[in-house]
């Protein structure tokens, strides 16, 4: 009978791609990012109501019970009070400490490869996905990512709109956090596309997250709407944090005489000639009006909001809007 021989496996290709003048996230010094730890862990505590148990008795600091001490116990846990006053050895047990699992909602989409200062937005973007990555890996904890503005139109294409990496710990948890930012982000787009992304991948947070825990998402938030409903049930169950990342070249159009642009998100063109202040003061004030919205609306679901900047040393700037 002749061997049946399965042909090679084609790569899948990638639907990112690395942009063209990359920077990086620049230096982390880990004794900085381990700094912003005891930030991190009061904001959890103000924004996560309640306490974080888990099923069953072990290490930690809230004592569960005490039994007499049976052959194969750790000494180490011997109550010496108990057994002084009983007569009889007896064990601590405790209620174990559950481990926080942290959820990074990250921006891939094509908007995030511009940037005018320092560095791109994708890698201010970067450099935050890698510090709660970080920080949501000690102490036992896990780190998931749903990653959004990857492709798909939220119609037939919708299982192609986000990137998702189920909750891992320790080394595996950081490897693949790494090797999904290495890929980069969305190329430029040729066509319209539905606006949505971003409430789509919060859905599918809200939907995976079982347990209360961490939630970070981090994008320009431009181009995205009916994100506000979402982002208000995470809240309800999870300390939400929401990092918008700008370019301060977003904020004002420069006197650069006619200008022909392309919007990345959709392919549009748009031919301008900004030498009139008329049309810079307008853009400015628009601009200006949709940072005070998102803000704004922010402030009203109760969700913690840090605003970075590309011209910005955004590693500092992120532990004083965190701290």
């Amino acid at each position: 009978m002749p061997k049946v021989v399965s042909p090679p496996r084609q790569p899948v290709a990638s639907p990112l791609r690395p942009p063209d003048a990359r920077q990086g996230p620049g230096p982390m010094p880990r004794g900085l990012v381990e700094a912003l730890e005891p930030a991190v862990n009061r904001l959890v505590a103000q924004l996560l109501p309640g306490g974080r148990r888990a099923v069953g008795v072990g290490f930690g600091t809230e004592l569960a019970q005490l039994r007499p001490y049976v052959t194969g116990d750790d000494v180490r846990h011997i109550d010496a009070a108990a057994s002084a006053r009983t007569g009889t050895l007896h064990m601590r047990l405790h209620v174990p400490e559950r481990t926080l699992t942290t959820w990074i909602v990250l921006d891939l989409s094509p908007s995030m490869a511009f940037g005018t200062a320092r560095r791109l937005k994708a890698d201010v973007a970067e450099g935050v996905a890698l510090v709660f990555g970080r920080l949501g890996l000690r102490r036992a904890g896990s780190v998931g990512v749903v990653a959004f503005g990857v492709g798909g139109d939220g119609g037939a294409d919708a299982a192609n709109a986000w990137r998702i990496l189920p909750p891992r710990g320790s080394k595996p948890g950081m490897i693949a956090l790494r090797k999904l930012l290495a890929e980069g982000v969305a190329p430029d787009r040729s066509a319209d596309v539905e606006s949505h992304e971003l409430a789509g991948a919060l859905g599918r947070v809200n939907r995976l997250a079982t347990h209360p825990g961490l939630v970070v998402v981090i994008s320009d938030f431009r181009d995205q709407e009916d994100w506000e409903s979402p982002l208000g049930a995470l809240r309800l169950r999870h300390a939400t944090v929401a990092v918008e990342v700008a370019d301060p070249r977003e904020r004002e159009l420069p006197a650069a005489g006619r200008l022909a642009l392309v919007d990345p998100e959709t392919g549009e063109l748009i031919q301008v000639n900004s030498s009139g202040a008329r049309l810079r003061e307008r853009f400015a004030a628009l601009e200006r009006e949709r940072r005070e919205r998102i803000a704004a609306e922010l402030r009203r679901l109760g969700i913690r909001h840090v605003r970075l900047s590309t011209d910005q040393d955004w590693l500092v700037e992120l532990g004083r809007r965190i701290g």
